[in-house]
């Protein structure tokens, strides 16, 4: 099966006084662009994630949110009471010592004292983050697991209309075979003509140059070969399509040789109607390219 690159997955956890919220997004891109949005401060959590990422995703843009959050309201510092009362005592020495020389000194604030070394440190919870990454790497092949399934239902939608698609080319392909078929005794008739008309009217001529120069004419407005390999795309399509996988940059490409063959239709025709059926082929191929546009 197919996939898409566009996709959204959200999901949210909590472990022993944390709490978490994931976002996965994925947009259309020509190669794989992976950004991680998540704490550094969870050693070794982003090059895990990466790691899986890659291993299940082949194209696009995607992005990664993680936001954590202490379950706790008072955060997640506390203060080194002992810290603060070694603090506390070398600045009643320094104050006392200042007095005793005749130096005035400023009144300490707490604020001053909260930004000494030491005196707020990360409490245990926040510590020990071991158990918190595990929890996250354990949930995390779930939130991509549906990320990835939305990408599969959205393959299926896009197989579907491309399916549709190729049948409609099938049946252009076809009417232009019928329109070119119903002309050839015309052509070959005009090219009698115009031989005679030639022939007659240039004394000395190489007859087989002249012939030579139509035949060159008949060929070039010969459509065969265009709507054949219309018929091999068409099947080559099908395949990628059935085979599923990241087939995208091959449908693309694919989307080019359709167009090769539609314009030289186009260039050939000399007819009406089959101009026509050559410009309904370019519309219909081009909304085909835009729907691969979006395939992995």
């Amino acid at each position: 099966m197919i996939r898409s690159m566009t996709g959204f997955a959200s999901a949210s956890g909590a472990l022993e006084g944390w709490s978490w919220s994931w976002e996965l997004r994925g947009v259309n891109g020509k190669g794989l662009d992976l950004r991680l949005r998540v704490p550094d401060w969870v050693e070794g959590l982003e090059v895990a994630l990466r790691k899986q990422v890659t291993g299940e995703v082949a194209r696009g843009n995607i992005t990664c949110n993680l936001r954590i959050a202490s379950a706790e309201n008072d955060g997640t510092l506390q203060v080194n009471t002992a810290q603060v009362d070694t603090l506390l005592a070398a600045l009643h020495e320094i104050e006392a010592r200042a007095m005793d020389a005749g130096v005035s000194l400023a009144p300490s604030r707490a604020s001053d004292i909260l930004t000494m070394r030491g005196v707020l440190e990360q409490s245990d919870q926040a510590q020990d983050i071991d158990a918190l990454r595990e929890a996250l790497l354990a949930e995390f092949p779930a939130v991509l697991e549906d990320f990835n399934a939305m990408r599969r239902q959205e393959g299926a939608a896009l197989a579907d209309v491309m399916q549709d698609q190729l049948n409609e080319v099938e049946t252009l392909a076809a009417k232009a075979a019928a329109l070119a078929d119903a002309r050839k005794e015309d052509t070959a008739a005009n090219l009698r003509r115009n031989l005679a008309r030639v022939m007659n009217n240039s004394e000395g001529a190489d007859a087989d140059r002249v012939a030579q120069e139509l035949a060159l004419i008949a060929v070039k407005a010969d459509v065969t070969e265009e709507i054949d390999r219309l018929a091999a795309h068409v099947a080559a399509a099908r395949a990628l399509i059935g085979q599923g996988g990241p087939v995208g940059r091959k449908l693309d490409f694919l989307m080019q040789e359709f167009n090769r063959e539609a314009n030289t239709l186009c260039s050939k025709a000399q007819s009406t109607e089959l101009t026509t059926v050559g410009l309904a082929l370019k519309a219909v191929i081009d909304q085909m390219r835009e729907q691969v546009q979006n395939v992995e």
